[in-house]
Protein backbone atom coordinates (compact mmCIF):
# COMPACT_ATOMS: atom_id res chain seq x y z
CA UNK A 1 0.00 0.00 0.00
CA UNK A 2 1.38 3.43 -0.50
CA UNK A 3 1.95 6.10 1.11
CA UNK A 4 -1.08 8.41 -0.39
CA UNK A 5 -3.56 5.46 -0.10
CA UNK A 6 -2.59 4.82 3.55
CA UNK A 7 -3.14 8.07 4.22
CA UNK A 8 -6.13 8.51 2.96
CA UNK A 9 -7.75 5.19 4.31
CA UNK A 10 -6.95 5.76 7.93
CA UNK A 11 -8.58 9.27 7.64
CA UNK A 12 -11.38 8.31 6.57
CA UNK A 13 -11.89 5.47 8.69
CA UNK A 14 -11.31 8.00 11.96
CA UNK A 15 -13.81 10.65 10.09
CA UNK A 16 -16.18 7.34 10.37
CA UNK A 17 -15.10 6.64 14.29
CA UNK A 18 -15.84 10.40 15.00
CA UNK A 19 -19.44 10.42 14.16
CA UNK A 20 -19.04 11.60 10.21
CA UNK A 21 -21.53 9.96 8.49
CA UNK A 22 -22.00 12.12 5.31
CA UNK A 23 -18.82 13.41 2.95
CA UNK A 24 -19.06 15.36 -0.37
CA UNK A 25 -16.32 14.89 -2.90
CA UNK A 26 -14.95 17.28 -5.91
CA UNK A 27 -12.97 15.12 -8.35
CA UNK A 28 -9.89 15.90 -9.33
CA UNK A 29 -6.44 14.46 -9.93
CA UNK A 30 -4.26 15.36 -6.17
CA UNK A 31 -7.08 14.36 -3.84
CA UNK A 32 -7.34 11.07 -6.00
CA UNK A 33 -6.36 8.93 -2.55
CA UNK A 34 -9.36 10.14 -0.74
CA UNK A 35 -11.74 9.87 -3.18
CA UNK A 36 -10.87 6.23 -3.69
CA UNK A 37 -11.38 5.67 0.22
CA UNK A 38 -14.58 7.89 0.09
CA UNK A 39 -15.59 5.53 -2.52
CA UNK A 40 -14.67 2.40 -0.37
CA UNK A 41 -16.35 3.80 2.58
CA UNK A 42 -19.39 4.71 0.91
CA UNK A 43 -19.77 1.24 -0.79
CA UNK A 44 -19.10 -0.08 2.52
CA UNK A 45 -22.07 1.33 4.05
CA UNK A 46 -20.04 3.64 6.42
CA UNK A 47 -19.84 6.88 4.84
CA UNK A 48 -22.64 8.57 2.22
CA UNK A 49 -20.40 9.92 -0.64
CA UNK A 50 -22.36 12.91 -2.28
CA UNK A 51 -20.15 14.11 -5.52
CA UNK A 52 -20.32 17.07 -7.45
CA UNK A 53 -18.52 18.57 -10.11
CA UNK A 54 -18.42 22.04 -8.71
CA UNK A 55 -16.20 22.92 -5.64
CA UNK A 56 -18.96 26.06 -4.86
CA UNK A 57 -22.28 23.64 -4.90
CA UNK A 58 -19.53 21.23 -2.85
CA UNK A 59 -19.08 23.42 0.04
CA UNK A 60 -22.63 24.39 0.30
CA UNK A 61 -23.63 20.99 0.07
CA UNK A 62 -21.51 19.90 2.93
CA UNK A 63 -22.59 23.23 5.02
CA UNK A 64 -26.48 22.49 4.27
CA UNK A 65 -25.24 18.46 5.45
CA UNK A 66 -24.12 19.68 8.66
CA UNK A 67 -26.23 22.06 9.61
CA UNK A 68 -29.46 20.25 9.38
CA UNK A 69 -27.52 16.58 10.48
CA UNK A 70 -25.85 18.53 13.43
CA UNK A 71 -22.85 15.93 12.55
CA UNK A 72 -19.28 17.34 10.94
CA UNK A 73 -19.18 16.99 6.85
CA UNK A 74 -15.96 17.04 5.35
CA UNK A 75 -15.30 18.42 1.70
CA UNK A 76 -12.65 17.22 -0.01
CA UNK A 77 -11.14 18.86 -2.83
CA UNK A 78 -8.29 19.03 -5.14
CA UNK A 79 -5.76 21.78 -5.37
CA UNK A 80 -5.36 25.38 -6.86
CA UNK A 81 -8.87 27.03 -7.07
CA UNK A 82 -10.77 24.05 -6.19
CA UNK A 83 -9.55 25.04 -2.76
CA UNK A 84 -10.31 28.78 -3.53
CA UNK A 85 -13.91 28.04 -4.41
CA UNK A 86 -14.42 26.27 -1.10
CA UNK A 87 -14.22 30.22 0.67
CA UNK A 88 -17.33 31.27 0.95
CA UNK A 89 -18.88 28.09 2.25
CA UNK A 90 -16.36 29.09 4.65
CA UNK A 91 -16.97 31.98 5.57
CA UNK A 92 -20.93 31.43 6.23
CA UNK A 93 -19.86 28.39 8.36
CA UNK A 94 -17.47 30.78 10.49
CA UNK A 95 -20.16 32.95 11.13
CA UNK A 96 -22.83 30.49 11.28
CA UNK A 97 -20.92 28.33 13.86
CA UNK A 98 -21.62 25.10 11.22
CA UNK A 99 -19.10 22.77 12.03
CA UNK A 100 -17.66 21.94 7.73
CA UNK A 101 -14.40 19.95 7.52
CA UNK A 102 -12.20 21.16 4.77
CA UNK A 103 -10.08 18.93 3.28
CA UNK A 104 -7.54 20.25 0.64
CA UNK A 105 -5.33 18.13 -1.48
CA UNK A 106 -2.09 19.56 -2.16
CA UNK A 107 1.34 19.31 -3.29
CA UNK A 108 4.31 17.77 -1.33
CA UNK A 109 6.02 20.99 -0.10
CA UNK A 110 9.15 20.73 -2.77
CA UNK A 111 7.02 20.69 -5.99
CA UNK A 112 5.61 24.67 -4.12
CA UNK A 113 6.72 27.79 -5.68
CA UNK A 114 8.13 26.37 -8.26
CA UNK A 115 5.82 26.74 -11.11
CA UNK A 116 4.26 23.21 -10.79
CA UNK A 117 0.68 22.70 -12.35
CA UNK A 118 -2.18 23.68 -10.36
CA UNK A 119 -0.57 24.54 -6.97
CA UNK A 120 -0.95 27.80 -4.91
CA UNK A 121 -0.08 28.81 -1.47
CA UNK A 122 -2.91 26.90 0.25
CA UNK A 123 -1.39 27.19 4.01
CA UNK A 124 -3.84 29.21 6.09
CA UNK A 125 -5.79 30.12 2.68
CA UNK A 126 -9.02 31.04 4.84
CA UNK A 127 -7.20 32.69 7.61
CA UNK A 128 -9.11 33.46 11.01
CA UNK A 129 -12.07 32.13 9.31
CA UNK A 130 -11.18 28.39 10.37
CA UNK A 131 -11.66 26.63 14.10
CA UNK A 132 -8.15 25.08 13.40
CA UNK A 133 -5.49 24.61 10.49
CA UNK A 134 -3.16 22.19 10.39
CA UNK A 135 -0.99 21.15 7.70
CA UNK A 136 -0.63 17.21 7.92
CA UNK A 137 2.31 16.62 5.44
CA UNK A 138 3.45 14.08 3.02
CA UNK A 139 2.47 10.55 4.58
CA UNK A 140 5.90 7.88 4.60
CA UNK A 141 5.90 4.13 5.52
CA UNK A 142 7.20 4.85 8.85
CA UNK A 143 5.81 4.29 12.36
CA UNK A 144 4.27 7.13 14.02
CA UNK A 145 1.89 8.00 11.29
CA UNK A 146 -1.37 5.77 12.60
CA UNK A 147 -1.35 7.10 15.71
CA UNK A 148 -0.45 11.00 14.62
CA UNK A 149 -3.16 10.58 11.40
CA UNK A 150 -5.87 9.49 13.80
CA UNK A 151 -5.24 11.50 16.95
CA UNK A 152 -5.49 14.52 14.57
CA UNK A 153 -8.80 13.77 12.72
CA UNK A 154 -9.76 12.96 16.83
CA UNK A 155 -8.59 16.99 16.98
CA UNK A 156 -10.09 18.30 13.73
CA UNK A 157 -13.98 16.83 14.61
CA UNK A 158 -14.34 17.98 18.41
CA UNK A 159 -12.68 21.32 17.50
CA UNK A 160 -15.09 21.61 14.49
CA UNK A 161 -18.39 21.09 17.21
CA UNK A 162 -16.92 23.20 19.59
CA UNK A 163 -15.95 19.91 22.63
CA UNK A 164 -13.85 22.42 24.28
CA UNK A 165 -14.85 25.62 23.42
CA UNK A 166 -18.41 25.89 22.67
CA UNK A 167 -17.17 27.54 19.52
CA UNK A 168 -17.99 24.93 16.47
CA UNK A 169 -16.91 25.95 12.97
CA UNK A 170 -15.05 25.03 9.92
CA UNK A 171 -11.53 23.43 10.49
CA UNK A 172 -8.82 23.25 7.32
CA UNK A 173 -7.13 20.45 6.62
CA UNK A 174 -4.45 20.48 4.23
CA UNK A 175 -2.96 17.07 2.88
CA UNK A 176 0.04 17.15 0.95
CA UNK A 177 0.11 14.08 -1.20
CA UNK A 178 2.81 12.56 -3.54
CA UNK A 179 2.49 10.10 -6.10
CA UNK A 180 1.69 7.68 -6.44
CA UNK A 181 -2.12 8.61 -6.01
CA UNK A 182 -4.17 5.65 -6.54
CA UNK A 183 -4.28 2.47 -4.56
CA UNK A 184 -2.82 -0.86 -6.14
CA UNK A 185 -5.90 -3.25 -6.66
CA UNK A 186 -4.19 -6.16 -4.30
CA UNK A 187 -4.50 -3.49 -1.41
CA UNK A 188 -6.40 -4.68 1.23
CA UNK A 189 -9.84 -2.60 1.49
CA UNK A 190 -10.19 -3.54 5.78
CA UNK A 191 -7.18 -1.89 7.27
CA UNK A 192 -7.03 -4.67 10.08
CA UNK A 193 -5.95 -7.08 7.11
CA UNK A 194 -2.89 -9.25 8.32
CA UNK A 195 -1.75 -8.87 4.87
CA UNK A 196 -1.34 -4.97 5.71
CA UNK A 197 1.57 -6.21 8.23
CA UNK A 198 3.98 -7.12 4.96
CA UNK A 199 3.79 -3.54 3.21
CA UNK A 200 3.68 -1.49 6.13
CA UNK A 201 6.10 -1.00 8.73
CA UNK A 202 3.61 -0.65 12.04
CA UNK A 203 -0.22 -1.20 12.35
CA UNK A 204 -2.68 1.00 10.69
CA UNK A 205 -5.67 0.18 12.37
CA UNK A 206 -8.05 1.93 14.67
CA UNK A 207 -9.02 1.33 18.39
CA UNK A 208 -11.16 -1.86 19.38
CA UNK A 209 -14.50 -2.08 18.96
CA UNK A 210 -14.32 1.22 16.17
CA UNK A 211 -13.71 3.41 19.09
CA UNK A 212 -12.25 6.58 18.59
CA UNK A 213 -8.71 6.88 18.88
CA UNK A 214 -8.84 10.07 21.40
CA UNK A 215 -12.15 10.12 23.29
CA UNK A 216 -12.41 13.90 23.81
CA UNK A 217 -15.33 14.91 26.83
CA UNK A 218 -17.40 18.14 26.01
CA UNK A 219 -17.40 20.94 28.05
CA UNK A 220 -20.68 21.34 29.50
CA UNK A 221 -20.54 23.85 32.45
CA UNK A 222 -23.28 26.67 32.00
CA UNK A 223 -24.04 29.30 34.21
CA UNK A 224 -27.67 30.67 34.35
CA UNK A 225 -28.39 34.40 34.80
CA UNK A 226 -31.20 34.89 37.32
CA UNK A 227 -33.06 37.84 35.84
CA UNK A 228 -35.18 40.22 38.43
CA UNK A 229 -38.50 40.19 37.29
CA UNK A 230 -38.88 44.29 37.75
CA UNK A 231 -37.94 45.40 34.27
CA UNK A 232 -40.17 45.72 31.23
CA UNK A 233 -38.92 42.86 28.95
CA UNK A 234 -39.19 41.47 25.70
CA UNK A 235 -37.01 38.48 24.50
CA UNK A 236 -35.62 38.59 20.83
CA UNK A 237 -34.45 35.42 18.97
CA UNK A 238 -32.28 35.52 16.09
CA UNK A 239 -30.48 33.06 13.94
CA UNK A 240 -29.32 30.07 15.56
CA UNK A 241 -31.17 30.96 18.84
CA UNK A 242 -33.60 28.20 20.15
CA UNK A 243 -36.38 26.41 21.55
CA UNK A 244 -34.63 27.69 25.53
CA UNK A 245 -35.42 31.35 23.97
CA UNK A 246 -39.26 30.43 23.77
CA UNK A 247 -39.00 28.74 27.25
CA UNK A 248 -37.89 32.43 28.39
CA UNK A 249 -40.42 33.87 27.49
CA UNK A 250 -43.31 31.96 28.02
CA UNK A 251 -42.18 31.30 31.99
CA UNK A 252 -41.26 34.73 32.66
CA UNK A 253 -44.18 36.26 31.00
CA UNK A 254 -42.37 38.10 28.12
CA UNK A 255 -43.13 39.26 24.30
CA UNK A 256 -40.65 37.05 22.34
CA UNK A 257 -39.64 38.53 18.86
CA UNK A 258 -38.11 35.48 16.83
CA UNK A 259 -37.13 35.21 13.50
CA UNK A 260 -37.94 32.35 11.28
CA UNK A 261 -34.68 30.96 11.81
CA UNK A 262 -33.88 30.87 15.08
CA UNK A 263 -35.78 28.13 16.46
CA UNK A 264 -37.93 29.74 18.62
CA UNK A 265 -41.11 31.43 16.50
CA UNK A 266 -43.58 29.48 18.35
CA UNK A 267 -45.75 29.24 20.79
CA UNK A 268 -48.32 32.31 22.53
CA UNK A 269 -45.72 34.39 23.44
CA UNK A 270 -44.58 34.81 19.60
CA UNK A 271 -44.81 37.95 18.13
CA UNK A 272 -45.74 38.10 13.94
CA UNK A 273 -44.88 41.32 12.23
CA UNK A 274 -42.79 42.64 15.35
CA UNK A 275 -40.48 44.69 13.08
CA UNK A 276 -43.66 46.51 12.26
CA UNK A 277 -44.74 47.22 15.58
CA UNK A 278 -41.59 48.14 16.80
CA UNK A 279 -41.82 50.73 14.08
CA UNK A 280 -45.02 52.08 14.42
CA UNK A 281 -46.16 51.26 17.92
CA UNK A 282 -43.96 54.22 19.96
CA UNK A 283 -45.96 53.16 22.94
CA UNK A 284 -44.63 49.61 22.99
CA UNK A 285 -41.50 50.36 22.17
CA UNK A 286 -40.46 53.08 24.25
CA UNK A 287 -41.21 51.29 27.17
CA UNK A 288 -38.96 48.34 26.61
CA UNK A 289 -36.96 48.65 29.16
CA UNK A 290 -34.61 45.13 28.71
CA UNK A 291 -33.92 43.01 25.99
CA UNK A 292 -32.71 39.29 26.28
CA UNK A 293 -30.97 38.36 23.26
CA UNK A 294 -30.52 34.54 21.95
CA UNK A 295 -29.00 34.08 18.84
CA UNK A 296 -27.85 36.51 15.97
CA UNK A 297 -30.42 38.87 15.29
CA UNK A 298 -29.47 40.62 12.12
CA UNK A 299 -32.65 40.27 10.04
CA UNK A 300 -34.62 43.83 10.33
CA UNK A 301 -33.33 47.15 11.43
CA UNK A 302 -35.95 48.18 13.92
CA UNK A 303 -34.37 45.22 15.92
CA UNK A 304 -30.67 46.58 15.72
CA UNK A 305 -32.17 50.17 16.69
CA UNK A 306 -33.41 49.19 19.92
CA UNK A 307 -30.74 47.15 20.58
CA UNK A 308 -28.60 50.19 20.36
CA UNK A 309 -30.61 51.93 22.79
CA UNK A 310 -28.58 53.42 25.45
CA UNK A 311 -31.16 53.09 27.75
CA UNK A 312 -32.32 49.76 27.31
CA UNK A 313 -30.42 46.63 29.02
CA UNK A 314 -29.51 44.31 26.35
CA UNK A 315 -28.72 40.62 28.31
CA UNK A 316 -27.02 38.50 25.44
CA UNK A 317 -27.46 34.74 25.62
CA UNK A 318 -24.63 32.60 24.10
CA UNK A 319 -22.60 29.74 24.75
CA UNK A 320 -20.28 30.77 22.02
CA UNK A 321 -16.91 32.83 22.70
CA UNK A 322 -18.28 35.74 20.92
CA UNK A 323 -21.49 37.19 21.13
CA UNK A 324 -24.14 39.72 19.39
CA UNK A 325 -23.47 43.35 20.17
CA UNK A 326 -23.59 45.83 17.25
CA UNK A 327 -25.07 48.21 19.00
CA UNK A 328 -22.08 48.16 22.13
CA UNK A 329 -24.84 48.29 24.84
CA UNK A 330 -24.90 44.68 26.23
CA UNK A 331 -24.84 45.12 29.62
CA UNK A 332 -24.75 41.45 30.50
CA UNK A 333 -23.35 37.75 28.46
CA UNK A 334 -24.38 35.03 29.89
CA UNK A 335 -24.59 31.04 28.78
CA UNK A 336 -28.75 30.59 30.43
CA UNK A 337 -31.29 33.05 31.50
CA UNK A 338 -34.17 32.77 33.94
CA UNK A 339 -36.63 34.61 35.82
CA UNK A 340 -35.56 34.45 39.33
CA UNK A 341 -37.86 32.16 41.20
CA UNK A 342 -38.35 29.97 38.25
CA UNK A 343 -38.87 26.49 39.42
CA UNK A 344 -37.86 23.29 37.48
CA UNK A 345 -41.25 22.23 35.44
CA UNK A 346 -42.51 25.97 35.19
CA UNK A 347 -45.17 26.16 32.85
CA UNK A 348 -46.37 29.34 31.01
CA UNK A 349 -47.27 32.83 33.06
CA UNK A 350 -50.51 34.36 32.55
CA UNK A 351 -50.07 37.18 30.53
CA UNK A 352 -50.08 40.77 32.66
CA UNK A 353 -50.74 43.97 31.46
CA UNK A 354 -47.21 43.99 29.52
CA UNK A 355 -47.68 41.07 27.76
CA UNK A 356 -51.15 41.75 26.99
CA UNK A 357 -50.49 45.20 25.44
CA UNK A 358 -48.17 43.00 22.81
CA UNK A 359 -50.43 40.43 22.14
CA UNK A 360 -53.56 42.47 21.10
CA UNK A 361 -50.72 45.57 19.05
CA UNK A 362 -49.87 41.66 17.39
CA UNK A 363 -53.43 40.21 16.65
CA UNK A 364 -54.38 43.85 15.62
CA UNK A 365 -51.32 43.98 13.20
CA UNK A 366 -51.70 40.32 11.76
CA UNK A 367 -55.20 41.23 10.59
CA UNK A 368 -54.18 44.69 9.09
CA UNK A 369 -51.18 42.63 7.25
CA UNK A 370 -54.11 39.74 5.88
CA UNK A 371 -56.13 42.63 5.07
CA UNK A 372 -53.86 44.34 2.62
CA UNK A 373 -52.21 41.54 1.51
CA UNK A 374 -56.53 40.21 0.79
CA UNK A 375 -56.95 43.44 -0.96
CA UNK A 376 -53.95 43.40 -3.49
CA UNK A 377 -54.85 42.81 -6.69
CA UNK A 378 -51.49 40.80 -7.78
CA UNK A 379 -49.45 37.94 -6.19
CA UNK A 380 -46.48 39.32 -4.09
CA UNK A 381 -43.28 37.78 -2.62
CA UNK A 382 -45.37 38.03 1.32
CA UNK A 383 -48.80 36.16 -0.67
CA UNK A 384 -45.91 33.11 -1.63
CA UNK A 385 -44.33 33.37 1.83
CA UNK A 386 -47.98 32.95 3.61
CA UNK A 387 -48.65 29.67 1.39
CA UNK A 388 -45.94 28.48 1.88
CA UNK A 389 -45.63 28.76 5.66
CA UNK A 390 -49.13 27.44 5.56
CA UNK A 391 -48.23 24.43 4.54
CA UNK A 392 -45.06 23.42 6.19
CA UNK A 393 -46.37 21.00 8.47
CA UNK A 394 -45.14 19.25 12.00
CA UNK A 395 -42.06 17.79 11.62
CA UNK A 396 -41.46 19.94 7.96
CA UNK A 397 -38.19 21.63 7.10
CA UNK A 398 -38.06 25.17 5.27
CA UNK A 399 -34.93 26.38 4.05
CA UNK A 400 -35.67 29.95 3.32
CA UNK A 401 -32.67 32.78 1.18
CA UNK A 402 -31.18 35.15 2.90
CA UNK A 403 -32.91 38.37 0.84
CA UNK A 404 -36.50 38.68 0.84
CA UNK A 405 -37.83 35.59 1.52
CA UNK A 406 -36.98 35.29 5.16
CA UNK A 407 -37.78 38.74 5.47
CA UNK A 408 -41.26 38.19 3.93
CA UNK A 409 -41.52 35.19 6.24
CA UNK A 410 -40.84 37.34 8.89
CA UNK A 411 -43.35 39.85 7.85
CA UNK A 412 -46.12 37.98 6.83
CA UNK A 413 -46.02 34.54 8.26
CA UNK A 414 -47.38 33.38 11.64
CA UNK A 415 -45.42 31.83 14.05
CA UNK A 416 -46.12 28.17 14.62
CA UNK A 417 -47.84 26.40 17.46
CA UNK A 418 -44.88 23.83 18.00
CA UNK A 419 -45.47 21.86 21.17
CA UNK A 420 -43.02 22.19 23.97
CA UNK A 421 -41.65 18.68 25.15
CA UNK A 422 -41.05 19.54 28.46
CA UNK A 423 -38.92 22.63 30.45
CA UNK A 424 -35.97 22.03 29.21
CA UNK A 425 -37.60 24.02 26.34
CA UNK A 426 -36.93 21.37 23.55
CA UNK A 427 -39.72 21.23 21.14
CA UNK A 428 -41.44 18.05 19.84
CA UNK A 429 -39.16 16.62 16.75
CA UNK A 430 -43.03 15.12 15.42
CA UNK A 431 -44.17 18.93 15.44
CA UNK A 432 -41.12 21.10 15.09
CA UNK A 433 -41.06 22.93 11.74
CA UNK A 434 -37.95 24.07 11.01
CA UNK A 435 -36.46 26.79 9.27
CA UNK A 436 -33.35 27.10 8.30
CA UNK A 437 -31.24 30.42 6.33
CA UNK A 438 -27.58 31.55 5.58
CA UNK A 439 -27.87 34.36 7.83
CA UNK A 440 -24.15 33.85 9.25
CA UNK A 441 -22.90 35.94 6.42
CA UNK A 442 -26.62 36.64 5.34
CA UNK A 443 -25.38 36.24 1.07
CA UNK A 444 -27.13 34.33 -0.96
CA UNK A 445 -24.50 32.41 -2.28
CA UNK A 446 -25.08 28.69 -2.22
CA UNK A 447 -28.85 28.74 -1.40
CA UNK A 448 -29.87 26.36 -3.23
CA UNK A 449 -26.70 23.28 -1.98
CA UNK A 450 -27.16 24.25 1.08
CA UNK A 451 -31.43 23.47 0.98
CA UNK A 452 -30.52 19.74 -0.89
CA UNK A 453 -27.78 19.29 1.59
CA UNK A 454 -30.28 19.97 4.77
CA UNK A 455 -33.43 17.95 2.62
CA UNK A 456 -30.94 15.02 2.14
CA UNK A 457 -30.16 14.18 5.74
CA UNK A 458 -34.10 15.35 6.80
CA UNK A 459 -36.53 12.68 7.52
CA UNK A 460 -39.15 13.71 9.75
CA UNK A 461 -41.12 15.47 6.85
CA UNK A 462 -41.46 17.26 3.54
CA UNK A 463 -38.35 19.84 2.42
CA UNK A 464 -39.28 23.22 0.71
CA UNK A 465 -36.85 25.96 0.04
CA UNK A 466 -38.08 29.41 -1.03
CA UNK A 467 -35.59 31.55 -2.93
CA UNK A 468 -35.67 34.83 -5.15
CA UNK A 469 -34.65 34.40 -8.63
CA UNK A 470 -31.30 36.19 -8.27
CA UNK A 471 -30.46 33.64 -5.28
CA UNK A 472 -31.52 30.58 -7.57
CA UNK A 473 -29.65 31.80 -11.00
CA UNK A 474 -26.74 32.29 -8.16
CA UNK A 475 -26.64 28.56 -7.85
CA UNK A 476 -28.25 27.12 -10.59
CA UNK A 477 -25.24 24.39 -10.75
CA UNK A 478 -26.61 22.74 -7.48
CA UNK A 479 -29.24 21.11 -10.21
CA UNK A 480 -26.67 19.73 -11.95
CA UNK A 481 -26.16 15.64 -10.25
CA UNK A 482 -24.63 12.74 -12.01
CA UNK A 483 -26.78 9.78 -12.23
CA UNK A 484 -24.99 7.98 -9.11
CA UNK A 485 -26.00 10.52 -6.31
CA UNK A 486 -29.07 10.37 -3.96
CA UNK A 487 -32.11 12.68 -5.05
CA UNK A 488 -33.67 14.48 -2.10
CA UNK A 489 -37.12 14.98 -1.47
CA UNK A 490 -36.85 18.91 -2.09
CA UNK A 491 -39.70 21.08 -3.55
CA UNK A 492 -38.02 24.83 -4.17
CA UNK A 493 -40.29 27.60 -5.06
CA UNK A 494 -38.72 30.14 -6.47
CA UNK A 495 -40.15 33.64 -6.23
CA UNK A 496 -39.46 35.84 -9.71
CA UNK A 497 -39.13 39.22 -9.98
CA UNK A 498 -37.18 39.61 -12.24
CA UNK A 499 -33.86 41.20 -10.80
CA UNK A 500 -33.20 42.50 -7.37
CA UNK A 501 -36.53 43.14 -5.33
CA UNK A 502 -35.14 43.85 -2.01
CA UNK A 503 -33.55 46.63 -3.30
CA UNK A 504 -37.36 48.47 -4.17
CA UNK A 505 -37.23 48.46 -0.31
CA UNK A 506 -34.57 50.63 0.36
CA UNK A 507 -33.34 54.04 0.04
CA UNK A 508 -31.77 53.14 -3.27
CA UNK A 509 -35.60 52.11 -4.24
CA UNK A 510 -37.35 55.44 -4.01
CA UNK A 511 -38.03 58.23 -6.61
CA UNK A 512 -34.65 60.10 -6.11
CA UNK A 513 -32.65 57.20 -7.81
CA UNK A 514 -35.34 55.95 -10.13
CA UNK A 515 -33.18 56.88 -13.23
CA UNK A 516 -30.09 54.40 -12.24
CA UNK A 517 -32.24 51.86 -10.30
CA UNK A 518 -33.00 49.65 -12.69
CA UNK A 519 -29.69 48.83 -14.43
CA UNK A 520 -27.74 49.05 -10.81
CA UNK A 521 -29.60 47.14 -8.58
CA UNK A 522 -33.03 45.93 -10.33
CA UNK A 523 -30.56 43.95 -12.90
CA UNK A 524 -33.04 42.71 -14.58
CA UNK A 525 -31.80 39.28 -16.63
CA UNK A 526 -35.06 38.16 -18.55
CA UNK A 527 -33.79 34.27 -18.04
CA UNK A 528 -36.15 31.61 -18.90
CA UNK A 529 -36.28 29.78 -15.40
CA UNK A 530 -38.09 26.76 -17.17
CA UNK A 531 -35.76 26.14 -19.95
CA UNK A 532 -32.66 26.34 -17.57
CA UNK A 533 -34.63 23.89 -15.03
CA UNK A 534 -35.11 21.88 -18.44
CA UNK A 535 -31.16 21.12 -18.86
CA UNK A 536 -30.99 19.51 -15.58
CA UNK A 537 -33.93 16.89 -16.86
CA UNK A 538 -35.55 18.62 -12.82
CA UNK A 539 -39.41 18.48 -12.58
CA UNK A 540 -40.64 22.14 -13.54
CA UNK A 541 -43.89 23.92 -12.52
CA UNK A 542 -44.77 27.34 -13.13
CA UNK A 543 -47.28 28.73 -10.76
CA UNK A 544 -49.12 31.99 -11.84
CA UNK A 545 -51.81 32.16 -8.87
CA UNK A 546 -52.43 31.40 -5.49
CA UNK A 547 -54.12 28.15 -6.09
CA UNK A 548 -51.49 26.57 -8.83
CA UNK A 549 -49.25 27.33 -6.28
CA UNK A 550 -50.66 25.06 -3.38
CA UNK A 551 -51.34 22.20 -6.04
CA UNK A 552 -47.73 22.29 -6.67
CA UNK A 553 -46.73 22.38 -2.83
CA UNK A 554 -48.87 19.71 -2.17
CA UNK A 555 -46.64 17.30 -4.24
CA UNK A 556 -43.62 16.85 -2.26
CA UNK A 557 -41.52 13.37 -3.13
CA UNK A 558 -38.42 14.22 -5.50
CA UNK A 559 -36.58 17.23 -6.40
CA UNK A 560 -38.85 19.90 -8.32
CA UNK A 561 -38.76 23.42 -8.88
CA UNK A 562 -41.85 26.04 -8.88
CA UNK A 563 -41.31 29.26 -10.18
CA UNK A 564 -44.17 31.84 -9.50
CA UNK A 565 -43.69 35.08 -11.44
CA UNK A 566 -44.28 38.43 -9.60
CA UNK A 567 -44.13 41.80 -10.07
CA UNK A 568 -41.52 44.04 -8.08
CA UNK A 569 -42.90 47.78 -9.39
CA UNK A 570 -45.53 46.85 -6.88
CA UNK A 571 -42.90 45.83 -4.09
CA UNK A 572 -42.23 49.30 -2.36
CA UNK A 573 -45.88 50.71 -2.33
CA UNK A 574 -47.04 47.48 -0.94
CA UNK A 575 -44.53 47.19 1.63
CA UNK A 576 -45.72 50.77 2.76
CA UNK A 577 -49.00 50.34 2.62
CA UNK A 578 -48.68 47.47 4.92
CA UNK A 579 -47.14 49.49 7.54
CA UNK A 580 -49.37 51.82 7.07
CA UNK A 581 -52.44 49.54 7.82
CA UNK A 582 -50.68 48.45 11.01
CA UNK A 583 -49.51 51.84 12.54
CA UNK A 584 -53.48 52.64 11.84
CA UNK A 585 -54.58 49.60 13.25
Amino acid sequence: MNPSTALARVIVDELWRCGVREAVLAPGSRNAALAFALHAADAQGRIRLHVRVDERTAGFLALGLAKAGRRPVPVVCTSGTAAANLHPAVLEAHHAGVALLVLTADRPPDLRGVGASQTTDQIKLYGDAVRLFHEVGVPEARPGQNAYWRELVGRATSVARGFRDRNPGPVHLNLAFRDPLVPDPADPVDLDDPRLRDVWPESLSGRSGNARWTRIERLSTDHVAWLEEGPRTVVVAGDGADAQARWLAETAGWPLLAEPSSGARSGPNALGPYRLLLDTRPDLEAGIERVVVHGWPTLSRPVTRLLARPDVEVVVVSRRPSWPDAGHQAYRVTTTAALDGTVEGAGRREPDEWLAAWLAADRAARAAVDDVLAAEPGFTGLHVACEVAGVLPGGGLLVAGSSNPIRDLDLAGAPWSNRLVDESGRIDPRDHRRVLSNRGLAGIDGTLSTAIGAALVHRSGPAYALVGDLTFLHDANALVRGPYEARPDLTIVVVNDDGGGIFCTLEQGGPDHADAFERIFGTPHGVDLGSLVAATHTPFVRATTREELRGALSRSRGLRVVEVPVDRTRTRDLHARVREAVSVG
